[in-house]
């Protein structure tokens, strides 16, 4: 096939921010300190750029390039724009932060958008090695942002620990794809699919593959036992990075399961793909599930509270796997909830802390709704929308996976996930306790620029406006999966 003949339009968003990113990445070079807002505009323009393209080119069709490599469908379109809503939240929330921590520099905007690179290439993906490439762009990227505080050991500590991991994770991934190549044949996601379902595949290889690839995702989202460098990373990072590591990536990481394992290796593929990842997938997130919610109980630092809490909220998306079609709408709402609902906790975190002190402890929440009611009600929201109170957007997003349990019948998984649902409760109450009830322990004024406290605002009131409306969210996950199977 001749290059002329590729059609470019659908990866017109991609294109679009590496051009961006690379005029970012040059104009920064020249910048002094005192000049760095100049990149952070630049950055927030990217975005708001590259949203453009892929709003100009977004459609209901199904579209393939590149050889069948890159995927433009309603999940990647819908993942990508919460993608580019979430980095451009971040980037308002954290540039007071980061100038209070000597970060504010090029490298966090470039790596982010790199990041960002990567998930919408792993969104985009129909093929495991352009599914691999993009994670390890995300990956690489996340790496280098743990470590940006130069002279913190423990930042330096958690980037090692995430990288060390992180590589023996992607070398299953890789060696898993090996296997899967070698059952069909191919590593197309379609062509898989079909020759697993047409029974062309060696099973017993194509079975040992799965159970790599499963492995692999799991360490990406987080799950028990491949969970050990969540809460070190969250704590180690600076907020403003821990905040990119536990939120945005989510979306990625469900696009890219509901790829490989529901497309290439899911229900068309046969009793051979199928069976096995599920019954992984239930293993997994009864073990997230019990281990997240009854380690966040025992945290006193609310960044290792809410990376214990990330994990059990991964459990709720890996038990939302094993249901079908309604499931991985709910997971992909579960997960855009999250997103939602993690910005607003970190952001509250970034907009507390100064240069002399680091928000980082319960503790350092006390008395919140003295020194200021309304910041202390946007995190009592967050704070209920993850214990699943209604009428947040978190209690729709725990009942939409229930539903889907219930739907396919695996009532004692809902059941389990339910009794964990109140136990979870336990630690975020305590939160709004502390904010509420304790005497403040800080008089100090909170900081922070007016923009990102209107986004902050205006973020955490989404939490409920959803909640009110949750048929809206649902409806574009569901619409985003409608041509897909």
């Amino acid at each position: 096939m001749n290059w002329t003949d590729l059609n470019l339009i659908p990866a017109m968003p991609e294109i679009v921010l590496l051009s961006a990113l690379g005029i970012v990445l040059l104009v920064d070079l020249w910048l002094k300190d005192s000049q760095r807002h100049i990149t952070h505009y630049l950055s927030l323009l990217a975005l708001v750029a590259t949203a453009a393209a892929q709003w100009s080119v977004w459609q209901t069709d199904n579209i393939t390039t590149f050889g069948n490599m890159y995927i433009a469908d309603g999940v990647s379109q819908l993942s990508k724009m919460v993608m580019y809503a979430g980095l451009f939240t971040l980037f308002v929330y954290s540039k007071p932060y980061n100038q209070a921590r000597n970060i504010f520099k090029g490298e966090y905007y470039t790596l982010s958008l790199f990041a960002l690179l990567g998930m919408s290439v792993m969104a985009s993906a129909g093929h495991f090695l352009v599914a691999y490439v993009g994670l390890e762009l995300l990956s690489l990227s996340l790496y280098a942002m743990i470590a940006l505080r130069r002279e913190s050991a423990r930042a330096a500590e958690a980037a090692l620990k995430y990288f060390v991991l992180g590589a023996l994770a992607s070398g299953l991934l890789l060696y898993g794809i090996s296997m899967v190549y070698g059952a069909t044949g191919s590593l197309d996601f379609a062509v898989v699919a079909g020759n697993a379902f047409s029974g062309n595949a060696n099973p017993w290889l194509l079975k040992l593959g799965v159970v790599f690839i499963v492995v692999a995702i799991a360490f990406k989202f987080g799950a028990v036992p491949f969970h050990m460098w969540v809460p070190d990373v969250y704590e180690g990072a600076p907020t403003s990075t821990a905040t990119l590591v536990g939120t945005i990536p989510k979306i990625a990481a469900v696009v890219f399961s509901f790829r490989i394992l529901g497309m290439a290796l899911g229900s068309q593929a046969g009793a051979e793909g199928q069976s096995g990842w599920m019954q992984m997938f239930a293993i997994l997130a009864v073990a997230s599930l019990l281990l997240g919610n009854l380690a966040a109980i025992m945290q006193t630092n609310i960044k290792r509270m809410l990376a214990y809490s990330t994990i059990s909220h991964m459990g709720f998306i890996l038990l939302a796997f094993m249901s079908g079609v309604f499931g991985f709408s709910a997971a992909l709402y579960y997960a855009l909830a999250y997103v939602v609902m993690g910005l607003v906790g970190f952001g509250v975190l970034m907009l507390l802390s100064n240069e002399q002190h680091e928000c980082e402890e319960i503790s350092d929440l006390a008395g919140l709704n003295q020194r200021n009611a309304w910041y202390a009600f946007l995190m009592l929201l967050t704070m209920f929308s993850m214990a699943g109170i209604p009428p947040l957007m978190g209690f729709f997003a725990k009942l939409y996976v229930i539903q889907a349990l219930l739907g396919s019948g695996y009532i004692a998984l809902a059941v389990f996930a339910v009794i964990m649902s109140l136990i979870g409760a336990f630690y975020y109450l305590r939160v709004v306790k502390v904010m509420y009830f304790d005497p403040a322990q800080n008089e100090a004024p909170i900081g922070g620029c007016a923009a990102a406290k209107t986004l902050l605002s205006i973020n955490a009131l989404l939490l409920l406006v959803w909640g009110i409306m949750p048929k809206t969210v649902l409806d574009w996950c569901v619409q985003a999966l409608q041509n897909v199977f």
